[in-house]
């Protein structure tokens, strides 16, 4: 059974991604094929945004999970992204001509100083982390993947928000053409999701730019995603090309398509079950078909870290 324990890591603790890449000869030769692909700049600096300069530029971090992370081969093959599919491996499949390069992030809405930001200022710009967190979805599986990235709060505070603010909106890039999920009406395009204020500014919630020390797959939500590790996975935005600010709640893409099934909230409870299934107990991908299940932790296993922010909500109501 794979248990979470609330002990951190220290930084000299955090799995070294050199050590899986050495086992990888294969991945790490796609990987150099991807950083081409980008077209992008290989110097000696931060600005560097290549998958093997951005782990140089990263330390590690105390939130993180004291676990062995997911495989790599099933971090980036098993995906939900339904823009490139409604298969797990469509994604991995279906992305690799994704262009991710230019791409700029607007901030607007309730700021005193809206900006657009490019994604080489948030790589330079950033003291990047490695965070080990365990990335649950509503289908009762899991991962622990170590992301590369940065609190969403150090973002959003340049921004400066205004009193008015009490949600955070993200939107997700609309553009048929690379993403041939969105010719299909699965759901409202482009895909929206949404934070309370208080869950955007916890130093729990980050902008994911990487994981195992490389700049996302296409698949992963290149270039830049949300993650949120005591929510099921759908509220982690990918591909994000806007964070707005509101006064009111904002929709989001699955409360849109099925508000009895998705609430806004989406935060992990084994208490709440899905109209369709169970959410007592996950299997975590990468054991295999026989692969014990686990039990499902309230909160993903952050009750002492984020319960505060929901003491006098009724979970049941507010899911």
């Amino acid at each position: 059974m794979l248990i979470r324990t609330k002990k951190r890591n220290p930084e000299s603790e955090i799995t070294d991604p050199a050590l899986f890449k050495k086992r990888r000869q294969i991945i790490k030769a796609s990987a150099a094929a991807m950083v081409a692909s980008l077209n992008l700049p290989v110097i000696p600096s931060a600005q560097a945004a290549s998958r093997v300069k951005i782990a140089k530029f990263t330390r590690g971090s105390p939130y993180s999970l004291q676990q062995s992370p997911t495989d790599y081969e099933d971090i980036t093959r098993y995906n939900n992204f339904y823009e490139f599919g409604t298969g797990k491996e469509d994604p991995a499949h279906n992305a690799q001509s994704f262009k991710t390069r230019p791409w700029t992030i607007r901030i607007e809405g309730e700021v005193e100083k809206p900006a657009v930001v490019g994604i080489e200022d948030l790589i330079s710009g950033q003291a990047l982390e490695e965070r080990v967190y365990r990335l649950r979805c509503v289908e009762a599986w899991s991962m622990v993947i170590p992301w590369i990235g940065f609190p969403l709060a150090s973002l959003l505070r340049r921004a400066r928000p205004t009193s008015r603010a009490r949600y955070v909106q993200f939107t997700t890039l609309y553009d048929p053409e690379q993403m041939p999920g969105q010719r299909i009406p699965t759901l409202q395009w482009p895909y929206v999701e949404g934070l309370r204020i208080d869950e955007a500014m916890h130093p729990l919630t980050i902008l994911a730019l990487g994981l195992y020390g490389e700049l996302l797959p296409n698949q992963n939500g290149a270039p830049l995603r949300l993650v949120i590790p005591w929510k099921y996975g759908f509220k982690s935005i990918k591909s994000i090309v806007k964070i707005r600010l509101t006064e009111q709640m904002p929709p989001t893409s699955w409360n849109l398509a099925a508000p009895n099934e998705y609430g806004f909230y989406a935060n992990v409870n084994p208490d709440v079950s899905h109209p369709r299934w169970s959410q007592k107990r996950e299997r975590v991908i990468g054991g295999g078909l026989f692969n014990p299940k686990r039990e499902t932790e309230l909160f993903n296993g952050y009750t002492d870290e984020v319960g505060k922010m929901y003491r006098d909500m009724d979970l049941r109501r507010f899911f």
